[in-house]
């Protein structure tokens, strides 16, 4: 009887298991994967649709940023 007791007991775990866990969670991760894919897309047609349509093109070059004069910054240095 306690052994009838202990299988049921144990199929009910892995019933909670199955249905309240992993179920929903892989759920989950395939509707947050369908969301970043719909979310690349549309940013690479935003992309395309500000750069003309021109698949395949770099990016325009960033200007580099100029030297800029520290004045009379001097390093530091540790004295021991």
């Amino acid at each position: 009887m306690l052994r009838f007791i202990i299988s049921i007991f144990l199929a009910w775990l892995l019933y909670k298991l199955v249905f309240d866990l992993i179920i929903p969670g892989y759920r989950v991760t395939k509707q947050v994967r369908r969301q970043m894919s719909d979310m690349q897309d549309h940013m690479r047609q935003q992309y395309e649709q500000q750069n003309g349509g021109q698949k395949g093109s770099p990016p325009p070059p960033t200007p580099q940023p100029k030297n800029v004069d520290k004045g009379d910054y001097i390093d530091f240095e540790e004295i021991k």
